[in-house]
């Protein structure tokens, strides 16, 4: 028999569901289309349908996106997403954040940037148009295919969005037909997510990440196609527009991390900031490979495999974060929804393709018999190429130890501390790469005259030489011999880089792009390895002790400070105090006041509040934390809540509870005989016994014949002159007596009119206070980050120099598609 569950809204979820259908359905319509294009070009048909099929992916993808996003906004918790990744409280914009928490809004934005990548293709790939859309479309097959969620062969493909709540749980509750009523609200978006980057940040690298597709199908395309040298031109500023795009979506989520995660930093090594950074290094290798081979028709082979196993790389990257084999060792990994199967055969069939492309089409690649010149620019760079893919496999290596345990049923535990195992491997590639970065900038292709390429190179070495010990000297990293050299390494490229710069305001502006990005990058590595090797806990404790109950379990006592609200604690420089707090739910704001003190004269030189959050959340071990950041010109301020006495459930429990509230809750009580004008002091100023209502009334108490019902009226005076009144009532009824208490929430008081006493006109009054409250408190951290802003300066250069290199490469395909160019 059917259950009619009552107030659900099931249309919105058909009307999604239907679509999720459809997208796949077109999608491998689409694919199989423009694979039969690429086979018989002659057949206009094909091409036709392989658009049609196309076109309705991409309607499909926009109704399932708008569906999802009406639920969420809604807040329609009939459905298992919305519930499980919003609630009512949310803002607008968390709202938004939510819509890609869950594996299956990510999904879903990745096949909607491949809908616009693909559209864009369709106008401007021209004879490229088929083979590169059949690659595209694949991954979309694969893409649909994991939200479809649907059962085959007893197995169960995809996870839909579209699940109803009392589908996807086994709580006994759902079983209820009206189990909507008991749902009021969703759990809500993970806190550590509830920052503005993660607005922007998510959507950024999914653009990165689908983008990537477009070289793996240009490079693809030429090999099944057998046009070998002409995919590199059109396929050289997707490629570049790619590693822009996926290293600003890098770079937001160190943001992210700098001012939302509480591990006081911006890259950590975290398994999944490894598998994002993995393929975005292949790609930058390959664009360089790329480079030099439109310039001397060497390296074809690296540039080819390059290009594909970047996007390969992607799909390892997901398989890694959405099938759970990560387990706790990431914070940012997905919990697994049951595709590792899907994702294992979409990474296996990309895989294949590109095995099989590079085997096959092997002996009929462009070669070239001639050696390459050590005095030249494509040898280095085929060499900077081979660094950077030597250092991806030391970070795949390690972060995929939880994959060859499973594999293999070894034991392999990954490094306790990642972080200094990775700086090891990682500092010794950086140093080389930076090393090239500088020296083949005075290469030319082909051959280089060795004087003068000495001349050149050894003037700006020196001058990276002088510039590089200043900058060890002042920032005081010259006892750790890696920083030294990954300093003077990265001073050397930017330097060297300058003077090309230079040049192409003297004409040769085509270079300016790639010297304008190696600039960025070197600013940005010295800005990130000073930041990370100076920065110093100013919230220095030098009792080591916190008086919080398992603190010291998990965090160090001798990096915190106890601050008690109003009063100041010194902090080197700093004079900080807790001044105070205020809720938006679910996060509480604590106001902590930094003042720089004058030591000579003690008055303040410069003050400024900072408004760390956190909030009580049960579900993720308690108290977590978001820092509040003071940037300055040379340094940041961070501050984070690491314990706190007022969390941000205290001030709803106190609403909730203030009507009920027991008597526990109250001290001992007082109790007085009182006559008519009495006055009593508490503790927060007196209250006077004005009289007797013999006319009392109680709630819901019908006064029957010869009950007595009698209200002792009391006025009460806080110290700052407030009137309060309150009416205990004494009641006899069927000889019987009762007392019911009136209370003064404002004052935390409580009064019960308990006896009448007729032979001495006194009545008892039973007089309850509340204990002072606790003085509000906080533990919080300060670090302090020199020298910082470089680092983010360097993104927004090396960010401005792929743009302009991308306008280069366009315009130079525009003008001539099918010739070298003959400079880089």
């Amino acid at each position: 028999m059917d259950v009619n569950f009552v107030g659900e809204n099931l249309l919105p979820g058909q009307i999604g569901q239907f679509f999720v259908v459809l997208s796949f359905g077109a999608a491998l319509l689409s694919l199989i289309s423009y694979f039969f294009a690429t086979k018989y070009p002659e057949e206009k048909s094909w091409k036709q349908l392989g658009r049609i099929g196309f076109w309705v992916n991409a309607i499909s993808i926009v109704v399932i996106g708008s569906t999802l996003f009406y639920i969420i906004y809604n807040h329609l918790f009939e459905y298992h997403y919305a519930w499980a990744h919003s609630s009512m409280t949310l803002p607008t914009h968390y709202i938004i954040s939510s819509f890609w928490e869950g594996q299956e809004g990510s999904f879903w934005l990745w096949m909607f940037w491949q809908v616009v990548l693909g559209a864009i293709l369709l106008f401007k790939a021209k004879s490229w148009e088929s083979p590169v859309m059949t690659f595209v479309m694949l991954c979309q097959v694969f893409l649909a295919s994991m939200l479809i969620g649907v059962e085959i062969f007893g197995s169960r493909w995809g996870s839909s969005p579209f699940i109803l709540f009392r589908d996807a749980m086994d709580f006994p509750f759902l079983k209820d037909p009206n189990y909507l009523s008991m749902v009021k609200d969703g759990r809500g978006l993970n806190p550590l997510l509830q920052n503005y980057w993660m607005v922007i940040h998510p959507p950024t690298l999914f653009l990165g990440f689908a983008s990537m597709i477009v070289p793996f199908a240009y490079a693809a395309a030429g090999l099944w196609t057998k046009r070998y040298k002409e995919w590199i031109n059109p396929g050289l500023p997707w490629a570049l527009f790619a590693v822009m795009i996926l290293g600003a979506g890098i770079i937001m989520g160190s943001f992210w991390a700098y001012e939302a995660l509480n591990f006081g930093g911006f890259w950590a090594w975290d398994p999944v900031e490894n598998v994002s950074i993995i393929p975005w290094l292949t790609l930058i290798a390959a664009v360089h490979v790329m480079v030099a081979y439109k310039n001397t028709g060497h390296a074809y082979f690296t540039a080819c495999f390059l290009s594909l196993i970047s996007f390969v790389l992607v799909i390892y990257a997901s398989y890694l974060t959405r099938s759970g084999i990560l387990g706790e060792t990431s914070v940012h990994s997905f919990t697994s929804l049951g595709m590792s199967g899907q994702l294992i055969a979409f990474n296996i069939t990309f895989l294949v393709l590109m095995i099989v492309l590079l085997v096959v089409r092997k002996k009929d690649m462009p070669s070239t018999k001639k050696e390459e010149e050590i005095y030249s620019r494509e040898f280095w760079l085929f060499i900077g190429a081979l660094v950077l893919t030597v250092a991806c496999v030391q970070m795949i290596a390690t972060t995929s130890i939880p994959v060859f345990n499973a594999l293999f049923g070894t034991k392999v535990a990954p490094p306790i501390d990642p972080i200094p195992h990775y700086n090891k491997w990682q500092g010794a590639f950086a140093v080389v790469v930076m090393l090239l970065t500088a020296f083949t900038q005075f290469l030319k292709y082909k051959r280089t005259d060795g004087r003068k390429f000495w001349a050149a190179t050894l003037a700006s070495f020196i001058f990276a030489l002088l510039i590089a010990g200043a900058i060890v000297y002042f920032t005081n990293i010259y006892t750790n011999i890696m920083y030294i050299l990954i300093t003077l390494t990265s001073v050397f490229c930017i330097l060297a880089n300058l003077r090309i710069l230079g040049d192409s305001f003297k004409g040769k502006w085509r270079l300016a792009g790639s010297a304008v990005s190696h600039i960025g990058f070197g600013l940005l590595l010295i800005g990130a390895l000073i930041a990370a090797a100076t920065n110093e806990v100013i919230s220095v404790n030098s009792s080591n002790y916190i008086a919080v109950a398992g603190f010291d379990q998990v965090e160090k006592p001798g990096d915190n400070l106890f601050l008690s609200e109003g009063e100041p604690v010194d902090m080197g420089k700093y004079r900080i105090t807790y001044v105070g707090d205020s809720v938006a739910k679910p996060n509480v704001f604590y106001k902590i006041k930094y003042e720089e003190i004058d030591e000579e004269s003690g008055n303040v030189k410069s003050s400024f509040i900072l408004k760390p959050f956190a909030q009580n959340n049960p579900q993720m071990g308690g108290l977590i934390g978001t820092p509040g950041t003071k940037h300055f010109l040379t340094h940041d301020i961070y501050t984070l809540i690491t314990a706190a006495a007022s969390d941000s459930q205290a001030p709803a429990q106190h609403e909730q509870q203030a009507a009920s509230a027991g008597f526990d809750d109250y001290e001992e009580p007082a109790t007085y005989l009182v006559s008519i004008g009495d006055t009593l002091r508490y503790r927060n100023g007196y209250y006077v016994i004005e009289g007797l209502n013999k006319d009392a009334t109680l709630k819901d108490m019908p006064k029957a014949e010869g009950d007595l019902f009698v209200g002792l009226k009391i006025k009460v005076v806080s110290a700052d002159n407030k009137e309060y009144h309150a009416e205990p009532v004494f009641l006899i009824k069927g000889g019987n007596t009762f007392d019911f208490h009136k209370d003064v929430n404002e004052q935390g008081l409580r009064f019960r009119f308990s006896k009448i006493v007729p032979d001495q006109n006194k009545f008892e009054l039973i007089a309850y206070q509340k204990p002072l409250p606790e003085k509000k408190w906080v533990v919080f951290k300060a670090i302090k980050f020199p020298y910082i802003n470089f680092f983010w300066v360097g993104t927004i250069v090396m960010t401005i120099g792929f743009c302009m290199a991308i306008y280069r490469r366009v315009k130079d395909g525009r003008r001539n598609p099918k010739t070298k160019e003959q400079t880089a």
